[in-house]
């Protein structure tokens, strides 16, 4: 990242001055404290979307800033922009467990999102996934594969409207840091938050990055272990085609997002064939 060195810390004072209390102790308090609050992973409605909750969105990021300052990450104060605040939005429905019940998972992911843990230790455990497919949820088999189907291909669609909010928020932040070198600042509160802010954005789509990576991982095991348990040879087809297209958008994502217009065209180059269909991908001519 780069920026985690870049900011400031205050004139040292020893942590026990500082606090008062032994930072062993204060580590223990925190995470006992998150530990009662996150009881229940983040609650949804509909859609699986983040249902507001004062708990998760108010407690345990307060909680969580500590545990931040501890581990002498960077905090920014600075308000939200609003592709800031729509690149959490959206990111948050990619690093979350495909399936919104699991705790364990769910658990994870909300502690790393309100910074109790760090964020790129939200790992989901890949394993998981199949767990939830075992399940008495699916009385089909062929259920389950359709369910690693529509997973995958969900999280494809929501692959490049991430990576495009990404981008305005990565060419943002170089006009801050830009702003920052040739401004004079004149507190030492503006100079860190800046620099924090651009930190904890870059942290953000690094962890988007590596959730999408472990979902890869989940569905192919899942894959596997339905090939053996219940085969289904005409399903097999449909999940890997799904997800070689995730695979696929990840690629692009982990480009820059570039890719799809690399050559300059005016136009978005054409959808494959191969993901979407036999049809050409234009609409048909209005008589």
């Amino acid at each position: 990242m780069g920026y985690g060195n870049a900011v400031q810390k205050s004139p040292a004072l020893n942590e026990r001055q500082r606090f008062g209390v032994d930072r062993g102790w204060l580590r223990a308090i925190v995470l006992t404290s998150v530990l009662v609050l996150a009881a229940c992973t983040r609650p949804t409605g509909d859609f699986d979307r983040a249902r507001p909750s004062v708990i998760h969105d108010d407690l345990m990021p307060a909680v969580g800033e500590n545990a931040a300052r501890l581990r002498g990450d960077p905090v920014s104060k600075f308000n939200y922009t609003n592709d800031e605040k729509l690149l959490r939005d959206r990111g948050w429905t990619l690093i979350r467990p495909p399936w919104t019940k699991d705790w364990i998972g769910g658990t994870m992911v909300e502690l790393s999102r309100t910074r109790v843990l760090p964020e790129t230790e939200g790992r989901v455990p890949p394993d998981l996934y199949l767990i939830y497919l075992r399940s008495d949820k699916f009385r089909s088999s062929d259920a389950r594969y359709d369910k690693i189907a529509a997973d995958a291909t969900g999280d494809a669609s929501l692959v490049m409207p991430f990576c495009e909010v990404a981008l305005r928020v990565q060419k943002a932040d170089d006009e801050r840091l830009r702003v920052l070198r040739n401004q004079k600042v004149t507190t030492e509160e503006t100079y860190d938050g800046a620099k924090a802010r651009v930190w904890e954005n870059r942290v953000m789509i690094k962890w988007v990055g590596q959730a999408l990576r472990y979902r890869i991982i989940a569905y192919k095991k899942a894959l596997k272990g339905l090939e053996i348990e219940t085969p289904s040879q005409d399903r097999v087809w449909k999940v890997n085609n799904a997800i070689r297209e995730l695979e696929g958008q990840v690629r692009l994502a982990e480009a820059s997002c570039e890719a799809n217009n690399r050559y300059g065209q005016e136009k978005p180059a054409k959808k494959s064939r191969i993901y979407t269909g036999w049809g050409n991908e234009r609409p048909p001519v209005q008589k």
